[in-house]
């Protein structure tokens, strides 16, 4: 509106008539009736050519920090991304912001194409609008990783990387781990070796199905699960345990839980049971007293029942026997000091003097010369005897005494060459050493004695041989079915 309109439109509020020019006289005259009408329409036309502009467009939309935004790219060079975001002016994605993208990434950017965008601060000492492209990435990641948690969706990616304790994989621009516990039972087959780089070195590239178990955006952690995400049932997964296992392995498991008869204990997928026998080599009364739930163990497999679906699994035997260390020094037809423990039907138990917890059976058979009917008519618990060692089995872990045999002549040879190692007879001066023991004078009596011994010893040496043997043997095949209360 020019300066002398604005008077004109001045002097039309002040007078009731406005100036007209004769020509506008002789054109259209106009009364004092339609002279208000005229001025009305003509401010209404300003009106509503205003009301036609877009207010919009002269409205800026200035981005704010920490927001995201989706962009278009405007421009690409080296070491920098011009994108358009709405504002005054176009933003930058530059510096350590460009070089934090993936050369994927920058590959796949082209002038026109859509991207989103964090705003890092919309005005710097420049006055440049800064954005990054990898943070608006990141946070649309765990926008992702929040929501197939929820919806339990399986996804795909690669394999990464590892650690320690198991896999890492991509999830767009955030890290996921997978535990090695939440690798699928097939994947696990296939894993050997002592060292994280034995274990998972050649998975790195492989592809894998995983679901998100875990989110904490806060600590910046993504837990994976291959195992959730796999279709492998239980029942398949212990079928495929059972047929990949061999007597002998030895294998790392979990126990799941404890009966009075031993502990079964889970092996990738399946149980196997530790019976209380193969737990230690101690004797104890309760498998609780050395085992207990949730408890990782190494176990051996003793035996694998494939048509029965049953594990037989060892504690024990992966440690050191002490039984074979405190037998070493033992020897068949050795006298030894021993204390009744308690008494069946077919025998007495005693447990010996000597070092380690070594217990050992006096068969019916071996308590007397004559016929026993019961072992309490012979012995009774608590008794100290003096017995004869007349088996040792150490495959059995079985030592067999003798009471009727402490006095027998068919061991006086023994008991006499170890009567003399005892006093250091049987060395190169055997006949001082024994004249020191007997005298000078007895020597030769005492020489003979022996040899008169040994002559015996060979006539009865049946005697110790199958006949009596035999039956021990038989009694120690009954231990384990007879749970006889011990009788006093």
């Amino acid at each position: 509106m020019s300066e002398n309109d604005a008077v004109s439109v001045q002097g039309s509020q002040d007078t009731e008539v406005p100036e007209v020019s004769p020509a506008d006289q002789a054109i259209e005259p106009q009364s004092e009736a339609t002279q208000e009408p005229a001025e009305e329409k003509k401010v209404l036309s300003m009106e509503d050519l205003m009301d036609q502009l877009d207010e919009d467009a002269f409205i800026i939309d200035l981005p704010k920090a920490g927001e995201i935004r989706d962009g278009i790219i405007a421009s690409i060079s080296e070491g920098q991304i011009l994108v358009s975001v709405g504002a005054k002016s176009e933003g930058i994605i530059t510096g350590k912001e460009y070089e934090a993208i993936p050369q994927d990434f920058l590959n796949t950017m082209e002038v026109g194409k859509a991207i989103p965008v964090y705003v890092i601060t919309p005005e710097d000492s420049s006055g440049n609008l800064i954005l990054s492209f990898i943070r608006a990435v990141e946070e649309q990641s765990w926008v992702d990783a929040e929501a197939l948690l929820k919806s339990g969706e399986a996804f795909d990616s690669k394999i990464v990387g590892y650690n320690k304790g198991g896999l890492i994989v991509m999830l767009s621009t955030i890290r996921g781990f997978i535990p090695a516990s939440q690798l699928s039972f097939s994947r696990r087959l296939g894993i050997s070796g002592d060292t994280p780089e034995a274990k998972y070195k050649d998975l790195i590239g492989e592809d894998i199905t995983v679901c998100v178990i875990e989110v904490d955006r806060d600590r910046h952690r993504l837990i994976l699960s291959e195992r959730a995400a796999s279709s492998e049932t239980r029942d398949q997964i212990r079928d495929m345990v059972i047929e990949s296992l061999e007597e002998g392995e030895i294998r790392k498991g979990r126990i799941t839980s404890i009966a009075d008869f031993g502990a079964f204990v889970n092996i990738g997928g399946a149980d196997g049971l530790v019976h209380m026998s193969e737990i230690t080599y101690d004797h104890i009364t309760h498998p609780s007293l050395k085992l207990e739930v949730g408890k990782e163990v190494k176990v051996k497999v003793i035996s694998v029942d494939r048509d029965r679906k049953r594990i037989g699994l060892s504690i024990r035997a992966l440690k050191k026997d002490p039984w074979l260390d405190y037998v070493k020094d033992l020897t068949v037809g050795q006298l030894v000091e021993a204390e009744i423990t308690r008494l069946t039907s077919f025998g007495a138990f005693a447990k010996l003097n000597v070092p380690g917890d070594l217990e050992g059976l006096i068969h019916i058979s071996e308590l007397s010369d004559r016929r026993v009917d019961h072992p309490k008519a012979i012995v009774k618990s608590g008794d100290q005897v003096t017995l004869r060692i007349i088996k040792i089995d150490e495959e059995e872990h079985r030592i067999g005494l003798s009471l009727r045999r402490v006095d027998s002549v068919a061991y006086a040879d023994f008991d006499w060459k170890t009567l003399a190692a005892d006093f250091d007879l049987l060395g190169d001066e055997e006949g001082e050493a024994l004249a020191d023991i007997v005298g000078e004078e007895n020597v030769a009596e005492a020489e003979e004695l022996a040899e008169a011994v040994e002559e015996k010893a060979e006539t009865v040496e049946e005697a110790i041989d199958e006949p009596t043997e035999e039956p021990a043997e038989e009694a120690a095949e009954e231990v384990k079915e007879d749970e006889e209360t011990p009788e006093a």
